[in-house]
């Protein structure tokens, strides 16, 4: 790597607002703009679960307007148990794919990730700019699927086959509607693997002087690792996709088998195996878990050190942790197929490492505990966000322990049990990070603080509201709770539903409670108050740039040079108990 490649200008500044704003080639406007879609997305999901949540406890209860989204679906207002499924699978392919993995990941990947490396932009600008509209055209095709003839699809986020596979007679929304959910995902793969690609050049060739891999943080590391996780997993999903759109509209069969009737109509295929489609969906589907959490965990693990005031027990450590995770991940698809029917030696290969990959997962767990400990933390919204990532992460994670068990993921597995684990584990603690980066970096990004105040009464309501919301699902499982029914009229079931209504309940009061953290980010961003250069005295590069934000270049033409590694704090030095990464005094020198 040289000076000349880490530094070298790729392109010149915008003057244009289309070329600014729109069609950007900057990776923090790119950034910004991954950060506003995942927004829409998950504003769009958090709606579309408060409808399904709305339906369970009063199934028969019109919902105003409903039946202007589909008439078919919502006639006069009451939702259709086939729209309930299309509600939850469009659901569960919005949080996942456009905002699990676009706004930790893709946007402050993005933004941050060039600055703390020392870099002037991404190494591959238009690489760049491709990957994020590519993911914008792939949430218009998703969308557009409420507005087809036969609706969103029902075939859920996972789109098992032959129910996806062969077409209308499936139900409805399994026609053109899965048609567009399939080429969503695969133009979605396509975006993620030019982030992927561009993202693993940014690191490996575009560090500044003295950055070496060592001296690049946590959330950085995270990034990368993400990365490189991503590169093998979109590119298995990428041609499964495909394939399901050939059996759908190009004749051939390669998840559908032979003999099927669907609908009083024999299928026209033969040789087909549902069960390839689940082999790959999932050894894409288990990655992406991580994929999601990872750059959470990276920025937690960031934020607490600054607000520690210290170094982690062993910054390392977390690292390698991160690495194993990554690894193993790719070896523990096969505990999604339990009820499969696979040979049950098979289900016993798969157990072994998934019971394997908690082991990092519980080594980081120990080391944020263990650095708290003792700690003089720096309270703020940011940092009791982290304190909640790690609360969501471990109540979460520990169900995980049941579902590694093929005896008894057997019973839990198609039950709310396992929808409660990884909506803590993958989706309210990825959030939590989300949260936690926002409130961190919103100075660096704008220029302007957030409000603290309401920073506060966000978490603390979000915080007791999801686990109101969540929770409870374990005991639902545990009582035998089918997911996926939309209505509860079994004898068995019926005692369930006041358990029901109370986490219905929580999920408005939840949801309402994110107007609070959208009127703080627009009110702070028209009107907050100025931000200092360096609000946190924080010691990695981002906060070495000379404005707030960062100017076109990051660094105004001045190469940064590293001298620490980036968490030197509690040292003494010659102004505070910190020293920036870019400084040259040693730690216990004054000049």
């Amino acid at each position: 790597m040289s000076e000349a490649s880490a530094h070298g200008v790729h392109h010149a500044a915008p003057t244009g607002f289309v070329r600014k704003y729109v069609f950007s080639l900057d990776h923090k406007i790119i950034g910004l703009q991954y950060y506003a879609l995942a927004l829409v997305a998950v504003v769009t999901g958090m709606v579309l679960s408060w409808l399904m949540r709305i339906h369970l406890i009063a199934p028969n209860w019109p919902i105003p307007g409903l039946q202007f989204l589909s008439k078919v679906g919502a006639p006069g207002g009451v939702m259709t148990p086939e729209y309930y499924l299309s509600l939850m699978t469009m659901h569960g392919t919005l949080m996942v794919f456009f905002v699990l993995t676009n706004a930790p990941f893709a946007a402050f990947g993005n933004y941050f990730l060039p600055i703390q490396i020392g870099a002037e932009d991404m190494a591959f600008p238009r690489f760049n700019m491709m990957s994020f509209w590519t993911t914008f055209i792939a949430f218009c095709i998703l969308i557009s699927a409420f507005f087809v003839g036969d609706g969103p699809p029902l075939a859920g986020w996972t789109a098992y086959a032959p129910l996806s596979a062969v077409g209308k007679d499936s139900g409805p929304g399994e026609g053109v509607g899965q048609t567009l959910w399939a080429l969503s995902i695969f133009v979605f793969c396509i975006a993620s693997l030019l982030g992927a690609l561009n993202f693993i050049a940014t690191t490996l060739d575009l560090r500044t002087k003295g950055m070496t891999l060592a001296r690049m943080p946590i959330v950085t590391w995270a990034w990368f690792i993400t990365s490189c996780i991503s590169l093998l997993a979109f590119a298995v999903l990428m041609p499964a996709c495909l394939l399901l759109i050939l059996d759908r509209i190009g004749g051939t069969s390669f998840f559908i088998p032979s003999g099927l009737n669907v609908s009083d109509h024999l299928q026209p295929h033969e040789g087909g195996s549902p069960l390839l489609w689940q082999h790959l969906f999932w050894f894409f589907g288990h990655p992406e878990v991580y994929i999601a959490i990872l750059p959470a965990i990276g920025i937690v693990s960031h934020i607490l050190i600054n607000s520690m005031r210290k170094p982690m027990l062993s910054n390392k450590v977390i690292i390698y942790c991160m690495m194993a995770i990554g690894f193993l991940s790719y070896m523990v698809w096969g505990h999604h197929m339990f009820l499969s029917g696979m040979n049950p030696f098979s289900a016993l290969v798969f157990s072994f490492p998934t019971l394997m990959i908690t082991i990092p997962a519980t080594i980081m767990t120990l080391i944020w505990l263990g650095s708290l400990y003792g700690s003089n933390l720096r309270m703020n919204a940011a940092s009791l966000f982290c304190l909640g990532f790690i609360s969501m992460f471990v109540s979460g994670g520990v169900s995980g322990f049941f579902l590694a068990q093929p005896s008894i993921d057997i019973y839990l597995h198609a039950t709310y049990f396992v929808v409660g684990h990884f909506h803590m584990v993958m989706g309210v603690a990825a959030i939590f990070g989300i949260f936690a980066g926002t409130y961190f970096w919103f100075p660096k990004m704008t220029g302007h603080m957030m409000n603290e105040t309401l920073g506060r009464v966000h978490f603390w309501l979000t915080f007791i509201g999801t686990y109101c919301i969540f929770m409870p699902f374990h005991y639902l499982g545990l009582a035998g709770n089918v997911r996926r029914y939309s209505a509860f009229t079994d004898d068995f079931l019926v005692p369930l539903l006041p358990v029901h209504k109370f986490i219905t309940y929580s999920a408005l009061f939840t949801g309402a409670v994110q107007l609070i953290f959208l009127g703080n980010l627009i009110y702070s961003r028209l009107k907050g108050p100025q931000a200092t250069a360096n609000p946190w005295e924080a010691t990695s590069l981002e906060w070495s740039t000379p404005s707030s934000p960062p100017p076109f270049d990051n660094f105004g033409g001045q190469h940064p040079v590293v001298y620490h590694d980036p968490y030197q704090y509690g040292v003494k030095s010659s102004t505070a108990d910190y020293l920036m990464q870019t400084s040259p005094e040693r730690a216990g020198e004054t000049p």
